[in-house]
């Protein structure tokens, strides 16, 4: 799923947005939290959230394994080939979830939550 600009969306699962502190560190005085089910509307889409390591080194592999394979002697070349099919599940996870961003979100209730992952959100 991609959001997009103006979409409708809705929190999918309550979010704790984070703990106030008076005076000393670890000291807490109290907590925010927003219930699954509030609405709003997107109102910006960020940049897409990084890659996993594994998908990164899934991709460095299948670089090196194009380049380089055809000169690599058997026994390493079985390596890297063995290497690339343990990473093959993440790498086929990461291409069928699609591209995954951060939006910011004006909600009904007039909270704004910002910088937001889109796997906390459905689109209405």
């Amino acid at each position: 799923m991609t959001l997009e600009e103006g979409l409708r969306v809705r929190l999918a699962e309550d979010l704790g947005i984070g703990e106030a502190v008076a005076g000393e560190p670890g000291a807490v005085v109290g907590y925010f939290s927003l219930g699954a089910g509030i609405e709003g509307t997107v109102e910006r889409v960020d940049g897409e959230l990084p890659e996993s390591e594994e998908v990164r080194e899934y991709q460095r592999l299948k670089a090196l394994f194009e380049d380089y394979g055809h000169t690599m002697p058997v026994a390493s070349r079985e390596r890297l080939e063995a290497k690339i099919a343990a990473l093959e599940l993440e790498w086929a996870a990461y291409r069928e979830q699609g591209r995954r961003v951060t939006v910011r979100v004006r909600l009904d209730n007039g909270f704004v939550l910002d910088g937001a992952h889109q796997d906390i959100l459905t689109p209405l």
